[in-house]
């Protein structure tokens, strides 16, 4: 990919984070919901609570969530919950090290075929030189997957 295409599509992908994190799609609470569970930064003071409700395959039908944080976070959020739709936990848990792995050594280290898979969640490969950042982008998916267990263990 050139140069020009590169610098477009992290500006595509910077609008993205912005309009998510003013208006989510997915904010709110799944009411009743059979998940849910919260989670915080004490270092940046980012908080999420998630609420789901799954299928009786396990599968989350509706993902919900409140954040109150950073814009990343709250893109995040909101992206996250988007992805998971009609997700079960273990195919979430793998979407999660997928955008892990993202965060980590941005997106020009994924193969073609994990980059499809991640979708808009690669509007944060850019974070991946941020460390303190990366922290904020996780705290949905740690809100999420306790959510899932929370669920189970009911």
């Amino acid at each position: 990919m050139s140069e020009a295409a590169l610098q477009a599509d992290a500006s595509i992908y910077q609008q993205l984070v912005v309009e998510r994190a003013r208006r989510p799609l997915h904010a709110g609470t799944v009411e009743p919901a059979d998940g849910a569970a919260d989670g915080t930064n004490p270092l940046c003071g980012d908080t999420v609570h998630v609420t789901l409700r799954r299928d009786p395959g396990g599968r989350a039908v509706a993902v919900r969530h409140r954040t109150r944080g950073c814009a990343i976070c709250a893109a995040a959020a909101d992206l996250m919950a988007e992805t998971v739709q009609g997700a079960t936990r273990n195919e979430a848990e793998a979407v999660f090290g997928r955008f892990q792995r993202l965060l980590q050594d941005g997106e020009t280290a994924l193969d073609a075929e994990t980059r499809r898979q991640l979708g808009l969640l690669n509007a944060f490969g850019e974070l991946h030189g941020y460390r303190s950042r990366r922290k904020c982008a996780i705290l949905p998916w740690s809100a999420l997957l306790a959510a899932f267990k929370s669920g189970e263990d009911a």
